[in-house]
């Protein structure tokens, strides 16, 4: 019985702590006066909006109107493997894809400013150190999949 118990206070004890401690990299989902959020230090992240030389990576621009762009981009985004849309709005749209092996999820942004045609974007792990350039990657085959659609 005291074996029982041990592994029940063992899990009582990782869930509280994974509820209580929240990772810098789900903190800052969302945007921010229209700023999506800095990458942390570790380099599993990339994002368009001030990043430093490490996270940095080039918004995706498009033609025409915003609209149009955002359905494109869903389109896009609706064959990226293991990926879901879990928040939409008129100018964001927050999605999350999971990696095959370890069901890792990591988190990308898509921000459509009104007065430019661009989409900034943030990609990032919610845990570890290092993506082996998996979000970046992601980015990027995005980007060329918008402009193969004539976004």
């Amino acid at each position: 019985m005291s074996r029982f118990l041990s592994i029940i206070f063992g899990l009582i004890i990782t869930l509280s702590s994974s509820l209580i401690f929240t990772h810098p990299a789900m903190a800052a989902i969302g945007l921010n006066n229209g700023q999506l959020s800095s990458c942390p230090q570790s380099p599993n992240c990339v994002v368009s909006q001030n990043g430093d030389e490490e996270h940095t990576i080039a918004a995706i621009p498009y033609q025409g109107d915003r609209a149009t762009a955002k359905k494109t981009l869903l389109k896009v985004l609706s064959v990226v493997p293991r990926t879901e849309i879990v928040e939409e709005t008129d100018n964001y749209i927050h999605a999350e894809s999971t990696s095959r092996i370890f069901k890792f999820v990591d988190d990308a942004e898509f921000y459509f400013p009104e007065d430019k045609n661009l989409i900034q974007v943030r990609s990032a792990s919610r845990v570890g150190e290092s993506d082996l350039g998996v979000n970046r990657r992601r980015i990027e085959q995005i980007r060329l999949a918008m402009e193969d659609l004539g976004a």
